[in-house]
């Protein structure tokens, strides 16, 4: 298995980071003094021998991305940041962003790639085949960047080689020669990769693969509305072998948890296959489940030394967390109903926040009967979950409670949260999915009804991911013209990806930020955030900061000081 963290690779970071000048050392008359320290590197000492290509590759691949992808739904309809100071989501959803902030901006690991990839084939003691591979891989993810930055900032320096001292400014690019290197790169990229890894030494499962290439691929073409090209790509991921994971294990008290407060079950078969959809979903993203067949492509951890911290940024201050991420009421009223399988209708907020004060039992029915990844999903008022309980409580019930790390909406969020670890009282260690399967499916349905329109292929897809949260299959006469379903699929694409930062871009490319970017109330109707849209929002302002150093040859934003 591939696993990488900041520490164990210090080494192979500083001498990836692009930016260093190597020089010869220092010269002396002895020939002691002329060895290299062993605690620094130089180009005269490195690039020798198979091990350093690999300890370079994952000095790389420690610069995936990981799970600030939460902070992107967060800048989104779909969840509210509280911490100013842990992203910029706060003021991107608020639209106050200005040139002051970061959202992003960051070359470095492109600078590592470019490194690497000037120098990788100093080193003849390897295989040209595992060299092709590992370079195939380094263009993967320098690519992988490019889509992040072009996708935040719009036109972005796009640079390929090792600057020299005086090189360092790079004016903008047009976007669209942005995109156009990004698809050429993961085109020749999944020429090389493999599908699959064995395991062990140099093939650890966990590496970039074919597939991985094929999908950003696709989402590329998803994003841009080239949705031939779209489903086109997505449709080949889906001959690769990846399926949608599945699971009907219960965890240690969950069996506790009694759904028939919040479900009219018709029988003990219909029973059966909430809990079952319910828990095909959550534990997509424990830990025990890392590699399962739906997985694409994730951004691995070490267990006890590379920390990932959702479950402290998700859960209540109650169960150790901050509540730095938590769920919309706009959220929460997009999860449908699950005895219909259509969408619900929500209580007006005054009347909700008038039940929350004064009748309890009212309040609670607007949680009954909703989608199995609701409840995967969402803690909300007297929600149980009883995995999250402590040895010494008889039981745990969600309860919103004001204050320090309490979530400001009324709702936190239980998705990607792991409760292996709450109850072991350790660190979150699960990799962080970045690309699924089941993103695929959506991909290929979207773009293939703009296409075509509806289909039985189409049809099949969504159905497949909707058979396994224990949903009832699309209504094919309800939702038979392309307008229909194109808002069906919209609506089960927010719900399936919820807080993996997809929504973000998806009401970017739709045009519907404006509709969907109001100002955030809590249960009980105090004012969360007030959000007011720009057009300008559509793109970040490049740190003032990075303009500076530039000498002017960066330019900032339209819309932007």
């Amino acid at each position: 298995m591939l696993k990488f963290n900041n520490m164990n690779k210090r080494t192979s970071i500083y001498m990836l980071t692009g930016l260093l000048t190597f020089g010869s050392m220092t010269a002396c008359q002895k020939d002691f003094l002329e060895r290299p320290p062993l605690n620094q590197l130089s180009e005269d000492t490195f690039w020798k021998t198979e091990n350093d290509v690999h300890q370079a590759v994952m000095g790389i691949y420690a610069k995936m991305p990981a799970e600030g992808f939460i902070y992107d739904d967060a800048s989104t309809d779909n969840a509210h940041s509280q911490y100013p100071w842990e992203s910029s989501a706060n003021s991107v959803s608020a639209g106050t962003i200005t040139s002051s902030e970061n959202a992003g901006w960051n070359f470095q690991d492109i600078r590592r790639a470019n490194y690497f990839l000037a120098n990788a084939d100093k080193v003849t003691v390897i295989s040209a085949e595992l060299l092709e591979r590992y370079k195939a891989e380094v263009r993967f993810l320098r690519a992988f960047s490019y889509f992040n930055l072009m996708n935040t900032f719009g036109n972005v320096p796009l640079f390929t080689t090792v600057f020299n001292p005086g090189e360092e400014n790079v004016a903008r690019t047009p976007r669209k020669d942005v995109q156009d290197f990004i698809l050429s790169e993961l085109d020749a990229v999944s020429k090389v990769l493999p599908k699959t890894y064995g395991g062990g030494r140099p093939n650890e499962k966990g590496r970039i693969t074919k597939g991985a290439a094929l999908a950003l691929k696709s989402r590329v073409y998803l994003y841009d509305g080239q949705y031939a090209e779209a489903a086109k790509t997505a449709a080949e991921v889906m001959t690769l072998g990846y399926t949608l994971f599945t699971s009907n294990e219960a965890l240690k008290n969950e069996n506790l948890d009694d759904y028939t407060k919040w479900v009219d079950f018709t029988d003990a078969n219909d029973k059966a296959n909430f809990l079952r959809g319910l828990r095909n979903y959550e534990r997509i993203f424990y830990q025990k489940n890392e590699g399962n067949g739906e997985v694409i492509l994730d951004r691995q951890y070490i267990q006890q030394l590379d920390v990932n911290s959702i479950n402290t940024y998700l859960l209540p201050a109650s169960r150790g967390g901050w509540s730095s991420v938590t769920p919309t009421q706009a959220m929460v009223d997009a999860y449908g109903d699950y005895k219909t399988g259509e969408a619900i209708v929500p209580v007006t907020a005054d009347q909700r926040a008038d039940w929350y004060a004064n009748d309890r039992v009212a309040f609670a029915k607007e949680y009954k009967n909703r989608d199995p990844r609701f409840y995967a999903s969402i803690l909300f008022e007297g929600a149980e979950a009883n995995a999250f309980k402590g040895d010494k409580e008889t039981g745990y019930y969600f309860t919103w409670t004001s204050g320090s790390n309490f979530s400001m909406t009324g709702y936190n969020f239980r998705k990607l949260v792991d409760p292996s670890f709450f109850t072991a009282n350790i660190d979150n260690h699960a990799n962080a999915i970045l690309i699924r399967y089941a993103e695929i499916l959506l991909t290929f349905a979207e773009a293939q009804n703009e296409v075509s329109g509806p289909n039985g292929d189409v049809y099949d897809a969504l159905d497949k991911i909707r058979t396994r949260a224990g949903m009832p299959v699309v209504n094919r006469t309800k939702y038979a013209s392309k307008e229909t379903l194109r808002e069906f699929i919209r609506s089960e694409r927010r719900v399936e990806l919820a807080l993996e930062g997809q929504r973000l871009m998806d009401i970017r490319r739709w045009k519907i930020a404006p509709q969907v970017m109001k100002t955030i109330y809590a249960v009980n109707k105090n004012l969360v955030q007030t959000r007011v849209w720009d057009d300008k929002l559509y793109v970040m302002p490049i740190p003032q900061i990075e303009i500076d150093k530039s000498n002017g040859v960066l330019v900032q934003t339209p819309g932007y000081n």
